[in-house]
């Protein structure tokens, strides 16, 4: 995961878009659309939360909408598309369209297997918290530990596919005396810069914590949570995602576990209670999840329904 005090890979430049002269209410509505998302950006907190990216995820689901309304609306846009450079803003749209897709698809993947590997660990710990038993508990963390490292992996990958794409979104060269195509031009790389950033932002989210500094600092880290005020205990969620609060609530968890299993310093009824909050933390992300889940779906059919739209203009 990027250190917490890294920015959310959110904040784009804002720059109001110029309609064509005649203005269609397709492109109103886009418009619209892509404001609703710059203001959501300026208002994205330095750590990005689920509830914030659920609610990222249906406005771009609502752009894309838009987009598909508008592009599908005007036949003249459809051929001045075609017609510069012999089609190559349809093709390069196209090419766009698959890095997004397979990214989209990527990031359910992750998140199902991750809600998975939550809910397994729920429930062993649900069974342990009812035997009082918690000395077995240590091949069920590693588990989830050893999945959240390979994600790690999958999440590099994708996030260098979005550079790679954000870099040759940068690329497109808007002709200003073409007005009706300059707008359309503009709307297809904002969208797209737009639609990278969250995506970037959601694997950032889902992604493992930079630095796990041994387990006497992560468990002063849980003992403090476990001691103080809600206020304070306010405060230090805001310091670092959801995600990272489970991660690091396992990992002092293993560590107790280990330690506990060799001295005796560590009382059951402390264990019980750490083993309760990570529980309250595993359902609060398993909740989450399911919300982010719901908006990539959504996401993957707009994808996939823009991609047809571009496919459409060329076999026409």
């Amino acid at each position: 995961m990027e250190n917490s005090s890294s920015s959310c890979d959110l904040h784009l430049p804002v720059r109001s878009i110029s309609l064509p002269t005649r203005i269609h209410p397709t492109s109103v509505k886009l418009e619209s659309a892509l404001n609703h998302l710059k203001t959501w950006q300026i208002s994205c907190p330095v750590i990005i939360g689920a509830e914030m990216l659920q609610n990222g995820l249906v406005g771009l689901a609502e752009m894309y909408n838009c987009m598909e309304e508008f592009i599908n609306s005007s036949t003249q846009t459809q051929q001045a598309l075609l017609r510069h450079g012999n089609g190559q803003l349809v093709e390069e749209a196209l090419d766009k369209s698959v890095t997004l897709i397979d990214t989209c698809s990527s990031a359910r993947d992750l998140l199902l297997t991750m809600k998975e590997n939550v809910q397994a660990l729920q429930s062993t710990l649900r069974r342990r918290r009812g035997s009082g038993d918690y000395s077995s508990i240590e091949n069920e963390i590693a588990s989830y530990i050893a999945c959240r490292k390979k994600m790690k992996k999958d999440i590099s990958k994708s996030l260098q596919a979005l550079k790679k794409l954000e870099i040759k979104n940068k690329t497109t060269v808007v002709d200003h005396h073409q007005h009706d195509l300059s707008f359309t031009i503009k709307v297809l790389g904002e969208s797209t810069a737009i639609t990278i950033s969250i995506f970037r932002s959601l694997l950032i989210f889902v992604s493992m914590p930079a630095k796990l500094s041994g387990w006497s600092l992560i468990s002063k880290l849980m003992k403090t949570r476990l001691s103080s005020s809600s206020d304070d205990h306010h405060h230090h969620q805001k310091m670092i995602n959801q995600v990272e609060s489970v991660d690091f609530a396992v990992h002092s968890l293993l560590g107790s576990s280990r330690s506990s299993s060799t001295t005796s310093s560590s009382s059951n009824n402390d264990k019980a209670s750490e083993v309760n909050m990570t529980q309250k933390m595993l359902l609060g992300l398993s909740v989450s999840i399911e919300g982010l889940e719901t908006g990539l779906d959504s996401m993957f059919k707009c994808l996939v329904h823009n991609r047809v739209s571009f496919l459409n203009i060329l076999a026409n």
